[in-house]
């Protein structure tokens, strides 16, 4: 099926029981944000929110919240998306399966932009304080927009070919924005929209931007979807939608015509102010920074508009999703991208960026894979490669030491990793670089440093599986658990500074140095809370990699330099306590959450879903 609105998704959703409703009046100040979770994490259904307090709009969420779901939204495009992309990594496929293929066609011809002269966007207009003012999390600087599709051009090649269309936060109010006239706009580094905004900037001129909420359901999924540079999201949209993306130009500004919602208006040269905070997809909040300002000159929106949101926090929440979905659509692409590369997996357990796992060939000596060789090369290139450049642990390992080595399956991935590394001679830092703007763990906003662990070859031991009895800790380290095999969490007192640090950890190496087998425990990480840490892989894989930077959080046993390189004995020790200079993690308000259960006792209307 096609869907032209928002409102249109939701009866079909609603026919085939993938909707529940909310008739009563609800609160966007943090009441619907945990109403989202709370069915979400509940594998749940869509939610239409009937009546939003201070709205005239109604709005929905939860739309891609399971997988099936997805799925069952794009259920007559998505496998033809996918022969797209199958065929583009090897077009001799064409010529294996030929009938395949036939609707080819007219999935190019979906994606073909359409320009139209009117469009029920510009139906009605209305004020930004009008809009559903949802904030997510109790330290949020203000009500965002969550599913925003922000529209830009190049301004030194306009027109909508050249076109980026991104998700991209925006502030609606709060800070030091002025009621109606100027809104927020976030994007992180390595983002297509910089590309627009430094022409502008360079040719002194004000960049036009357009922010489109709701219209088909493909329209926001394309906002997210990593595409060839060069490739416009609009047009992936059309080919997703079954339905040509519909454009207008009015005032200079480009309109989305089947959106529920747009904003337009324009980047004044140079001008910012305080953004956020916002508790963000890595489980904490990102600060408050300036960021550009978007000076609002228009507000339209459909008669039967519906607002769709969304909310991120700590992984997993609907954006994994998204990942998923992505993930299924684009693998074919992964090895012809990079030769060398078999597959590849963004974890979303430990925010997405913090942690990159990855299966390449080595195949440069095929007769001796004792040491990396092409895995190195490959790590270079993923280093450079799209959103895979913001990876901040790099693990990597070889596909013939395991052909079956599934990528997904990520305790088994860890334990042929550890089974293999040589701490000696298997990592490889990079120093004083950029990293995800959200992970606060670096030396400052987008600094801080990355590792590659490059592991190939046969099993060089077995891994612990349980806490040595023998070890004996120092003061300041207590309650030691095995999290996987050869990973142990200890824990330890309170991060003061990094010199205080690393003199508590030297305490701590001469105890584990004094381990037998300790080549057996390969990796050692302390934590705030060991038992929170060890409890679940998610635990362990979100605590290690948001809170540790590389270059300054990794210690070993006989740690050495040699000509720059820097290596160790087993175990390797990840400091993954929070420092004094991350961000705070996100915590729900509990009367919020009281309210919210009240919602999902018999006779409410989450009665049986949360």
């Amino acid at each position: 099926m096609t869907y032209s609105c928002t409102k249109a998704l939701i009866d079909d959703l609603d026919r085939h029981g993938h909707l529940v409703r909310i008739k009563q009046a609800v609160d966007p100040n943090l009441e619907m944000a945990e109403i989202q979770r709370r069915v979400y994490a509940a594998g749940g259904p869509a939610i239409f929110f009937e009546n939003v307090k201070s709205s005239p709009f109604p709005a929905v969420s939860n739309i891609f919240g399971t997988l099936d779901r997805a799925g069952f939204i794009f259920r007559n495009t998505l496998s033809k998306i996918q022969r797209l992309i199958e065929l583009n990594a090897d077009p001799f496929q064409f010529l294996k399966s030929p009938l395949q293929y036939l609707n080819l066609p007219v999935t190019l011809w979906h994606m073909l932009p359409k320009k139209v002269s009117s469009g029920p966007v510009f139906q009605n207009t209305t004020t930004i304080d009008r809009l559903p003012q949802i904030k997510c999390w109790p330290d949020d600087g203000g009500p965002f927009i969550l599913l925003p599709q922000v529209y830009t051009e190049d301004p030194a090649r306009p027109g909508i070919m050249h076109s980026n269309l991104g998700m991209y936060r925006i502030q609606l109010s709060g800070n030091a924005y002025q009621t109606n006239k100027e809104i927020g706009l976030h994007y992180q580094i390595r983002r297509d929209i910089g590309g627009h905004h430094a022409a502008a900037l360079e040719m002194n001129q004000p960049l036009r931007v357009s922010i489109f909420i709701g219209g088909p359901p493909s329209h926001a999924f394309s906002a997210v979807m990593p595409l060839p540079e060069g490739m416009p999201e609009v047009t992936f949209a059309g080919g997703l939608a079954g339905r040509r993306f519909r454009y207008m130009k009015k005032n200079g500004f480009t309109i989305a015509a089947d959106a529920d919602f747009c904003i337009t208006g324009t980047m004044i040269p140079k001008e910012t102010k305080p953004e956020g905070p916002f508790g963000d997809h890595l489980g904490y909040y990102s600060l408050k920074h300036p960021f550009p300002v978007i000076c609002v000159d228009n507000v339209y929106h459909r008669s039967n508009a519906v607002w769709p949101f969304t909310v991120v926090g700590r992984p997993p929440q609907e954006d994994t999703v998204f990942g998923q979905l992505i993930h299924e659509i684009t693998g074919p692409m992964v090895p012809k991208s990079i030769p060398g590369v078999e597959a590849i997996h963004a974890v979303d357990a430990a925010g997405v960026h913090p942690l990159l796992l990855a299966i390449g060939k080595e195949r440069y000596l095929p007769y001796d894979r004792r040491k990396p060789r092409e895995l190195l090369k490959i790590s270079n290139a993923l280093l450079g490669f799209g959103a895979c450049a913001l990876a901040k642990y790099l693990i990597i390992t070889a596909q013939e030491d395991n052909p079956n080595l599934n990528i997904h399956n990520i305790k088994d991935f860890f334990q042929h990793v550890l089974e293999r590394v040589d701490w000696k001679t298997d990592l490889h830092f990079q120093t004083e670089t950029t990293i995800d703007t959200l992970d606060y763990s670096g030396t400052g906003l987008n600094e801080g440093s990355k590792v590659i662990i490059a592991a190939a070859g046969p099993p060089k031991k077995q891994l612990m599986t349980s806490t040595p009895a023998e070890l004996s800790l120092p003061d300041g380290f207590s309650h030691p658990q095995i999290a996987l095999p050869g990973v142990l969490i200890i824990q330890a007192k309170s991060f003061s500074d990094i010199k205080t640090a690393a003199a508590e950890i030297n305490s701590l190496v001469q105890c584990l140095h004094a381990l037998n087998k300790r080549d057996e425990l390969p990796l050692v990480v302390l934590a705030d809370d060991a038992g929170f840490t060890a409890k679940t892989l998610n635990n362990f894989l979100w605590t290690t990699f948001t809170r540790s930077n590389p270059s300054h959080d990794i210690y070993g046993i006989n740690s050495f330099t040699k000509f720059k390189h820097w290596g160790c004995e087993a175990p390797l020790i990840i400091d993954a306590r929070l420092k004094p200079h991350h961000a705070p993690p996100l915590v729900e308000d509990p009367e919020i959450t009281a309210r919210v259960d009240e919602l999902g006792k018999k006779g409410g209307p989450l009665y049986g879903i949360i």
